[in-house]
């Protein structure tokens, strides 16, 4: 027994020395997550808002390019250097500007983000859809125009209006009408609480053509209940949303897994497009359970069909 302390701190040591790669390689994103955060341009009376996920390298990276731009403006003629680059030399430049920014990265670091993390686009709707077609969008209202309510990903709660906490690195689009079309974009570096408790986001943004005249490229904030904000093109997927008939995509793609999990679905099946097969296993789903037979998987069929892939599974695993 007196030699109990001993073992005791070398037991300790070797659980420390056994701690897995990825928490040391977490442990530095957030120390470059805390150096960014520390660069920041902070508002009298604001608290920001630590972010609640871990910031990606690129992200600290992409800030990083997107400061040295600010105080950038456009020549008299509308010329920019964004614009030249995206082919558009004249064009009004807030998605060239953030898409010449994450080309920037790719040059000096040598990452791929453009057109796989970030869409390269010039187009009104573009980037938005993209990130709709990526997976990765969240309405601000929580009701995604085409498809309907959202809910957290892996989760039966839905989504708020405003209950999203737009992260560093994230894309903000804006309109300046009710028509749900984006008139501008704007790239999240924080959000803080200011002095009446309101979360604003914080942005750098290109050309904001929501303002009388535009500045070039500079920092601003918004209300994170702003009823110009449509919603955000999100670094992690952490949203899903009803599906139905004639979507695509990779979240298509994670409902027929699910349906193939359940035993509804042959795996040569899983398109990412959801046709009349994958209507059909959903109206089967619905009628186990006595949903609506809809063909349309919202929240209420996919905690039905998560119920079903687990009982089928559970079945299919015993001995």
């Amino acid at each position: 027994m007196r030699n109990l302390p001993r073992l005791l701190a070398l037991a300790l040591c070797a659980a420390l020395l056994a701690l897995p790669a990825a928490m040391a390689e977490g442990a530095e994103e957030q120390a470059a997550a805390s150096d960014t955060l520390a660069m920041l341009s902070v508002d009298a009376g604001e608290k920001v808002i630590p972010p609640q996920y871990a910031v990606p390298d690129y992200v600290v990276r992409l800030i990083e390019v997107a400061r040295g731009e600010i105080g950038y403006v456009e020549e008299k003629n509308g010329l920019t250097k964004y614009g030249t680059w995206a082919g558009y030399p004249m064009a009004e430049w807030c998605a060239e500007f953030q898409c010449w920014c994450v080309n920037r990265v790719d040059q000096l670091y040598g990452t791929r983000l453009l057109n796989r993390v970030y869409p390269n686009y010039s187009g009104t709707n573009v980037g938005r859809n993209w990130f709709i077609d990526q997976g990765r969008y969240i309405a601000r209202s929580g009701n995604l125009p085409g498809y309907g309510a959202q809910w957290w990903k892996g989760s039966d709660r839905a989504i708020p209006a405003n209950g999203y906490i737009p992260q560093p690195g994230d894309w903000m689009f804006l309109s300046d009408n009710a028509s749900y079309d984006t008139s501008h974009v704007a790239l999240v570096e924080y959000c803080a609480y200011d002095e009446a408790g309101r979360v604003r986001v914080h942005v750098i943004e290109g050309n904001n053509v929501l303002k009388p005249a535009p500045q070039g490229v500079e920092r601003n904030d918004y209300p994170l209940d702003s009823w110009r904000i449509l919603g955000y093109g999100t670094v992690y997927d952490l949203a899903d949303w009803t599906l139905k008939y004639g979507h695509s995509g990779p979240k298509v793609k994670e409902l027929q897994q699910e349906l193939v999990q359940a035993g509804l679905l042959e795996e040569r099946y899983t398109t990412g497009k959801f046709g009349a097969i994958t209507q059909d296993c959903i109206k089967a789903v619905q009628r186990q359970y006595g949903i609506l037979e809809t063909g349309i998987a919202n929240l209420e069929t996919r905690m039905a069909l998560r119920k079903m892939a687990a009982q089928n599974r559970a079945v299919t695993s015993a001995p």
